[in-house]
């Protein structure tokens, strides 16, 4: 996207979270991307020192708070539940635009859930509190859902392959020193100081949060409720497992969808094939992977196929870079979309 704004028409914008794994993507799509950037000011939790370069300079982080915020047009949060809590509905209560990545806001009533290829609709003057959504359904959301308009999907079985980066970039550095020491010395440790429950490296376990009374986990309730609120369709039926797999980056969806109405293969693969924000791959030995998908800017998906188990049912593989689609890219997009509809504009926080 290229904005072709004069110095006047940029917004200040400040990225609470900044110096962390998914404020760095969002700074680097920024930048390459061209956002119309005035002032920049970067936050984080404040418990330690951290400095994060952006459009060629270094810039110091700051503890977030209220007053040091509310002087931008825009705040991308890119930080914990807790922090978006303390700050992010009194911002947008006083006319600051708030994007979110948490999952702090996303079922609230009255917050937008938002996917722009998916419902741009949703974005509108008097919402300033917008929730971008999990990594993990995002590709399910955009690949999906012009099918589900079309067809209607009535029932969805999902099963995750989730890479460790969604866990934060200690995750990541659990998967690099559990392979190191296997290389050295032909075994899996198992860390004292660990992210997950269980060694990942050369593993995979079906876990991704901490589990419910009803052993539903944290990841597979947020898919359900998720993915129902931005497809507005509180009937559908989802069953998912979440399971996290020794890969650093790309989440991967094995999806089985059952349809109210009937549909054949090829219009299937013409209603994918035109989705906005998906890359249908037709020929089955093409099917797309985690390593494919590393900092590109949409879905891919692949080995398009009847199901046997039940009428009007089809499976789908989809992949999406979690740190781009999944988080930053998502949130970048959300901005780009107020810009181009008008509704975020320079004014009185804008130098």
């Amino acid at each position: 996207m290229r904005w072709k704004l004069s110095g006047t028409d940029k917004i200040n914008i400040a990225v609470v979270g900044a110096s962390g794994l998914v404020g760095g993507e969002l700074l680097s799509l920024l930048e390459t991307r061209k956002f119309p950037v005035a002032e920049f000011l970067p936050f984080n939790s404040g418990r330690n020192a951290a400095a994060v370069t952006f459009n060629g300079g270094k810039h110091v982080c700051l503890k977030p708070s209220f007053s040091a915020l509310k002087n931008s047009g825009l705040v991308f949060f890119v930080s914990t539940d807790e922090i978006s809590g303390r700050f992010a509905g009194k911002l947008a209560d006083a006319g600051v635009w708030c994007i979110d990545d948490s999952s702090r806001f996303r079922l609230d009533k009255g917050v937008p859930l938002v996917i722009p290829e998916v419902n741009a609709a949703e974005l509108k003057p008097g919402r300033r509190l917008i929730a971008g959504p999990n990594c993990t359904l995002t590709g399910a959301a955009v690949a999906l859902h012009e099918v589900h308009k079309k067809f209607k999907i009535q029932e969805l079985r999902i099963a995750t392959y989730q890479a460790v980066s969604g866990a934060g970039r200690s995750a990541m550095n659990q998967l690099e020193e559990e392979l190191g020491y296997y290389l050295k010395h032909g075994r899996v440790p198992l860390l004292k100081d660990r992210k997950f429950p269980r060694a990942i490296a050369f593993n995979l376990f079906p876990q991704v949060g901490d589990f419910d009374k009803s052993g539903m986990s944290v990841e597979e309730a947020k898919v359900e409720a998720e993915l129902k609120k931005i497809w507005s369709s509180p009937g559908l039926k989802i069953s998912s497992t979440a399971v996290r797999v020794p890969v650093l980056r790309g989440h991967s969806l094995s999806i089985w969808a059952k349809t109210a109405k009937k549909w054949s293969l090829e219009r299937l693969e013409n209603i994918l094939t035109a989705t906005p924000g998906l890359e249908f791959i037709k020929d089955p030995y093409k099917y797309p992977t985690p390593l494919d998908v590393v900092k590109t800017t949409g879905v891919k998906a692949g080995r398009l196929r009847l199901s046997k188990t039940s009428p009007n049912e089809f499976q789908l593989w989809i992949v999406s870079d979690n740190l781009y689609k999944g988080a930053a890219l998502n949130s970048v997009e959300i901005a780009e979309c107020l810009l181009r509809r008008g509704l975020l504009k320079p004014g009185s926080r804008v130098f």
